[in-house]
Protein backbone atom coordinates (compact mmCIF):
# COMPACT_ATOMS: atom_id res chain seq x y z
CA UNK A 1 0.00 0.00 0.00
CA UNK A 2 2.40 2.78 1.43
CA UNK A 3 5.40 2.71 3.79
CA UNK A 4 2.79 3.40 6.53
CA UNK A 5 4.44 1.40 8.49
CA UNK A 6 5.84 4.87 9.56
CA UNK A 7 3.61 7.83 10.25
CA UNK A 8 5.02 11.34 10.04
CA UNK A 9 4.71 10.98 14.01
CA UNK A 10 7.71 8.33 14.12
CA UNK A 11 10.17 10.77 12.58
CA UNK A 12 10.12 13.53 15.10
CA UNK A 13 13.23 12.21 17.60
CA UNK A 14 15.23 12.67 14.36
CA UNK A 15 13.39 15.47 12.99
CA UNK A 16 16.27 18.23 12.38
CA UNK A 17 17.94 15.35 9.82
CA UNK A 18 14.34 15.53 7.70
CA UNK A 19 14.12 19.23 7.17
CA UNK A 20 15.10 21.19 4.53
CA UNK A 21 16.66 24.36 5.35
CA UNK A 22 16.28 27.31 2.71
CA UNK A 23 19.19 29.84 1.85
CA UNK A 24 19.32 32.84 3.48
CA UNK A 25 21.03 36.16 3.22
CA UNK A 26 23.79 37.45 6.14
CA UNK A 27 23.46 41.10 7.82
CA UNK A 28 25.33 43.19 7.43
CA UNK A 29 25.99 42.11 3.42
CA UNK A 30 22.84 43.12 3.08
CA UNK A 31 22.91 46.42 3.65
CA UNK A 32 25.10 47.97 0.26
CA UNK A 33 21.72 46.59 -1.75
CA UNK A 34 19.34 47.95 0.27
CA UNK A 35 20.60 51.30 0.45
CA UNK A 36 20.51 51.37 -2.99
CA UNK A 37 17.30 49.72 -3.75
CA UNK A 38 15.38 51.72 -1.07
CA UNK A 39 17.14 55.33 -1.23
CA UNK A 40 14.93 56.22 -4.09
CA UNK A 41 11.50 55.11 -1.96
CA UNK A 42 13.05 57.64 1.41
CA UNK A 43 13.57 60.68 -1.08
CA UNK A 44 10.35 60.06 -2.50
CA UNK A 45 8.80 59.96 0.86
CA UNK A 46 10.89 63.31 2.44
CA UNK A 47 9.31 65.20 -0.72
CA UNK A 48 5.96 63.75 -0.24
CA UNK A 49 6.41 64.28 3.67
CA UNK A 50 6.81 68.08 3.13
CA UNK A 51 4.46 68.78 1.29
CA UNK A 52 1.55 67.35 3.59
CA UNK A 53 -0.29 69.42 5.85
CA UNK A 54 -1.46 66.58 7.63
CA UNK A 55 -0.38 62.75 8.23
CA UNK A 56 -3.86 62.00 6.17
CA UNK A 57 -2.79 64.23 3.48
CA UNK A 58 1.03 62.47 2.96
CA UNK A 59 -1.40 58.94 2.62
CA UNK A 60 -3.76 60.36 0.39
CA UNK A 61 -0.83 61.31 -1.60
CA UNK A 62 1.04 58.20 -1.29
CA UNK A 63 -2.12 56.88 -2.73
CA UNK A 64 -1.54 58.28 -5.82
CA UNK A 65 1.67 56.87 -6.33
CA UNK A 66 1.33 54.89 -10.03
CA UNK A 67 3.96 52.63 -9.14
CA UNK A 68 2.30 49.56 -7.41
CA UNK A 69 5.90 48.77 -5.88
CA UNK A 70 6.78 52.03 -5.25
CA UNK A 71 3.27 53.13 -3.99
CA UNK A 72 3.78 49.50 -1.30
CA UNK A 73 6.91 50.76 0.07
CA UNK A 74 6.21 54.09 0.76
CA UNK A 75 3.36 52.54 2.51
CA UNK A 76 5.88 50.77 4.65
CA UNK A 77 7.42 53.59 5.74
CA UNK A 78 4.22 55.41 6.22
CA UNK A 79 3.06 52.66 8.99
CA UNK A 80 6.80 52.50 10.56
CA UNK A 81 6.65 56.61 11.30
CA UNK A 82 3.01 57.42 11.52
CA UNK A 83 0.91 54.29 12.54
CA UNK A 84 2.31 51.17 13.30
CA UNK A 85 -1.19 50.28 14.79
CA UNK A 86 -2.88 50.08 10.36
CA UNK A 87 -2.41 46.90 9.41
CA UNK A 88 0.04 46.45 6.43
CA UNK A 89 -2.53 44.60 4.24
CA UNK A 90 -5.11 47.58 4.17
CA UNK A 91 -1.98 50.26 3.54
CA UNK A 92 -1.35 48.27 0.39
CA UNK A 93 -5.08 48.96 -1.38
CA UNK A 94 -5.47 51.99 -2.65
CA UNK A 95 -9.09 51.86 -2.20
CA UNK A 96 -8.46 51.84 1.71
CA UNK A 97 -7.36 54.97 2.35
CA UNK A 98 -10.46 56.60 3.15
CA UNK A 99 -11.49 53.85 5.78
CA UNK A 100 -7.95 53.91 7.38
CA UNK A 101 -8.18 57.40 8.51
CA UNK A 102 -11.64 57.18 9.66
CA UNK A 103 -10.76 54.25 11.46
CA UNK A 104 -6.95 54.68 12.24
CA UNK A 105 -6.51 58.66 11.91
CA UNK A 106 -7.02 59.35 15.29
CA UNK A 107 -3.79 57.74 16.33
CA UNK A 108 -2.03 59.03 13.60
CA UNK A 109 1.43 60.87 14.78
CA UNK A 110 1.06 63.93 13.62
CA UNK A 111 3.00 65.68 11.23
CA UNK A 112 5.19 67.68 12.37
CA UNK A 113 6.51 65.13 14.45
CA UNK A 114 6.79 62.77 11.69
CA UNK A 115 8.78 65.49 10.11
CA UNK A 116 11.11 65.96 13.37
CA UNK A 117 11.46 62.49 13.59
CA UNK A 118 12.40 61.47 9.85
CA UNK A 119 15.32 64.44 9.90
CA UNK A 120 17.08 62.84 12.49
CA UNK A 121 17.71 60.22 10.39
CA UNK A 122 20.23 60.20 7.10
CA UNK A 123 18.91 59.00 3.78
CA UNK A 124 19.56 56.28 3.17
CA UNK A 125 18.81 55.14 6.75
CA UNK A 126 20.48 51.51 6.97
CA UNK A 127 18.40 50.54 9.97
CA UNK A 128 15.21 51.03 7.80
CA UNK A 129 16.46 50.03 4.44
CA UNK A 130 17.11 46.58 6.50
CA UNK A 131 13.65 46.63 7.77
CA UNK A 132 12.27 46.78 4.04
CA UNK A 133 14.44 44.41 2.79
CA UNK A 134 12.86 41.78 5.50
CA UNK A 135 9.97 42.21 2.78
CA UNK A 136 11.29 41.46 -0.54
CA UNK A 137 11.77 37.65 -0.43
CA UNK A 138 8.91 37.40 1.83
CA UNK A 139 7.53 34.23 0.48
CA UNK A 140 10.34 33.17 -1.64
CA UNK A 141 11.37 30.24 0.68
CA UNK A 142 7.54 28.81 0.06
CA UNK A 143 8.21 29.38 -3.67
CA UNK A 144 11.45 28.03 -3.68
CA UNK A 145 9.61 24.88 -1.85
CA UNK A 146 7.14 24.34 -4.31
CA UNK A 147 9.44 24.64 -7.18
CA UNK A 148 11.58 21.53 -5.67
CA UNK A 149 8.52 19.94 -4.84
CA UNK A 150 7.53 19.84 -8.71
CA UNK A 151 10.63 18.83 -9.55
CA UNK A 152 11.14 15.95 -6.84
CA UNK A 153 7.53 14.93 -7.76
CA UNK A 154 8.05 14.65 -11.29
CA UNK A 155 11.52 12.83 -10.93
CA UNK A 156 9.76 10.61 -8.52
CA UNK A 157 6.63 9.63 -10.74
CA UNK A 158 7.09 10.08 -14.19
CA UNK A 159 3.79 8.80 -14.89
CA UNK A 160 1.51 11.02 -13.06
CA UNK A 161 0.36 14.94 -13.34
CA UNK A 162 1.05 17.21 -11.39
CA UNK A 163 -0.77 20.74 -11.76
CA UNK A 164 -0.17 23.87 -9.83
CA UNK A 165 1.58 26.95 -9.71
CA UNK A 166 5.11 26.45 -9.24
CA UNK A 167 6.21 29.43 -7.85
CA UNK A 168 4.32 32.43 -7.60
CA UNK A 169 1.20 32.08 -9.11
CA UNK A 170 -2.72 31.64 -8.31
CA UNK A 171 -3.71 28.94 -6.51
CA UNK A 172 -6.06 25.99 -7.72
CA UNK A 173 -9.71 26.39 -6.65
CA UNK A 174 -10.83 23.18 -6.38
CA UNK A 175 -14.70 24.60 -8.07
CA UNK A 176 -12.33 23.81 -11.04
CA UNK A 177 -10.96 20.52 -9.84
CA UNK A 178 -14.70 18.80 -8.98
CA UNK A 179 -18.17 19.31 -9.92
CA UNK A 180 -20.49 20.99 -7.70
CA UNK A 181 -17.70 21.22 -4.98
CA UNK A 182 -19.46 23.03 -1.55
CA UNK A 183 -16.77 25.31 -1.54
CA UNK A 184 -15.67 26.28 -4.73
CA UNK A 185 -13.08 29.28 -3.83
CA UNK A 186 -11.57 26.59 -1.37
CA UNK A 187 -7.85 27.42 -2.43
CA UNK A 188 -4.87 24.42 -2.77
CA UNK A 189 -1.41 24.32 -4.29
CA UNK A 190 -1.18 21.48 -6.09
CA UNK A 191 -3.70 18.50 -8.02
CA UNK A 192 -1.96 15.09 -8.77
CA UNK A 193 -3.64 13.04 -11.53
CA UNK A 194 -3.34 9.84 -12.96
CA UNK A 195 -1.33 9.60 -16.12
CA UNK A 196 -4.78 10.54 -18.27
CA UNK A 197 -5.50 13.25 -16.16
CA UNK A 198 -8.26 11.71 -15.25
CA UNK A 199 -8.71 10.89 -11.83
CA UNK A 200 -7.01 13.00 -9.00
CA UNK A 201 -5.20 11.02 -7.30
CA UNK A 202 -4.56 13.93 -4.18
CA UNK A 203 -4.75 17.61 -3.51
CA UNK A 204 -1.68 19.43 -1.92
CA UNK A 205 -0.89 22.21 0.01
CA UNK A 206 3.01 23.06 0.66
CA UNK A 207 4.25 25.63 3.46
CA UNK A 208 7.90 26.25 4.32
CA UNK A 209 7.83 26.77 8.27
CA UNK A 210 10.67 28.95 8.90
CA UNK A 211 9.78 30.19 12.72
CA UNK A 212 6.02 29.60 14.13
CA UNK A 213 4.05 29.68 17.27
CA UNK A 214 1.58 30.54 19.50
CA UNK A 215 -1.79 32.27 17.46
CA UNK A 216 0.00 31.72 14.25
CA UNK A 217 0.71 27.98 14.72
CA UNK A 218 -3.10 27.49 15.87
CA UNK A 219 -4.45 29.01 12.78
CA UNK A 220 -2.49 26.66 10.80
CA UNK A 221 -2.95 23.73 12.45
CA UNK A 222 -6.55 24.46 12.38
CA UNK A 223 -6.99 25.39 8.48
CA UNK A 224 -5.40 22.56 7.50
CA UNK A 225 -7.92 20.02 9.69
CA UNK A 226 -10.69 21.53 8.27
CA UNK A 227 -9.56 21.77 4.65
CA UNK A 228 -8.71 17.83 4.84
CA UNK A 229 -11.97 16.74 6.27
CA UNK A 230 -14.06 18.91 3.55
CA UNK A 231 -11.98 17.35 0.87
CA UNK A 232 -12.02 13.98 2.08
CA UNK A 233 -15.51 13.98 3.41
CA UNK A 234 -16.29 15.06 -0.33
CA UNK A 235 -14.38 12.44 -1.84
CA UNK A 236 -16.26 9.85 0.64
CA UNK A 237 -19.65 11.44 -0.58
CA UNK A 238 -18.48 10.50 -4.43
CA UNK A 239 -17.14 7.60 -3.89
CA UNK A 240 -13.42 8.85 -4.90
CA UNK A 241 -10.48 7.94 -4.40
CA UNK A 242 -8.46 10.76 -3.59
CA UNK A 243 -5.58 11.73 -0.58
CA UNK A 244 -4.68 15.08 1.09
CA UNK A 245 -0.92 15.77 0.91
CA UNK A 246 0.66 18.12 3.55
CA UNK A 247 4.03 19.26 1.95
CA UNK A 248 5.55 20.96 5.50
CA UNK A 249 8.76 21.82 5.68
CA UNK A 250 11.78 24.04 7.48
CA UNK A 251 12.54 24.85 10.93
CA UNK A 252 9.62 25.65 12.10
CA UNK A 253 8.06 21.66 12.34
CA UNK A 254 10.92 21.83 14.95
CA UNK A 255 9.30 24.62 17.38
CA UNK A 256 6.38 23.81 19.74
CA UNK A 257 3.69 21.75 19.05
CA UNK A 258 3.95 21.73 15.26
CA UNK A 259 5.00 18.31 14.62
CA UNK A 260 3.06 16.82 17.13
CA UNK A 261 -0.03 18.43 15.56
CA UNK A 262 0.54 17.65 11.67
CA UNK A 263 0.77 14.15 13.22
CA UNK A 264 -2.24 14.20 14.40
CA UNK A 265 -3.85 15.27 11.57
CA UNK A 266 -2.06 12.89 9.39
CA UNK A 267 -3.66 10.37 11.74
CA UNK A 268 -7.53 11.43 11.57
CA UNK A 269 -8.18 9.88 8.06
CA UNK A 270 -6.70 6.61 8.44
CA UNK A 271 -4.42 6.40 5.39
CA UNK A 272 -6.20 9.14 3.36
CA UNK A 273 -3.58 11.62 4.20
CA UNK A 274 0.17 12.16 4.04
CA UNK A 275 2.28 14.76 5.58
CA UNK A 276 5.87 15.02 4.66
CA UNK A 277 8.85 16.83 4.39
CA UNK A 278 10.88 16.86 0.73
CA UNK A 279 13.49 14.48 1.85
CA UNK A 280 10.30 12.18 3.11
CA UNK A 281 8.99 11.90 -0.67
CA UNK A 282 11.34 9.64 -1.60
CA UNK A 283 10.47 7.26 1.09
CA UNK A 284 7.13 7.52 2.34
CA UNK A 285 4.73 8.60 -1.24
CA UNK A 286 4.22 5.44 -3.27
CA UNK A 287 2.26 5.09 -6.52
CA UNK A 288 0.74 2.32 -4.64
CA UNK A 289 -1.06 4.72 -1.38
CA UNK A 290 -1.36 7.43 -4.47
CA UNK A 291 -4.26 4.96 -6.19
CA UNK A 292 -5.06 2.80 -3.05
CA UNK A 293 -8.70 2.74 -1.75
Amino acid sequence: MSNFDKYFADYKSEGHNWITLASGEYYPDILKDACELYKPVLILFHQLLTTSESSERLLIQISGIPSQWMRIQLARVFRKYVSPSTPVEMLKRKTKVKEICEQFGKEFRNIQEVQAAFSTRPIPDEALCALLWEYKDRGKKGYDLTERLFDLFRSNFPDLVIKGPERAGKDIFLGTVFKNYPNPKRPVDFVVYDQNKKDVLAIGLARYDSDRGGAQEDDRIGGYRNCADEILQYAKNHNLNTKVIFINDGPGLLLGSMWNDYATIERSWEHKIMVLTLRMIPYRLTIDWLKST
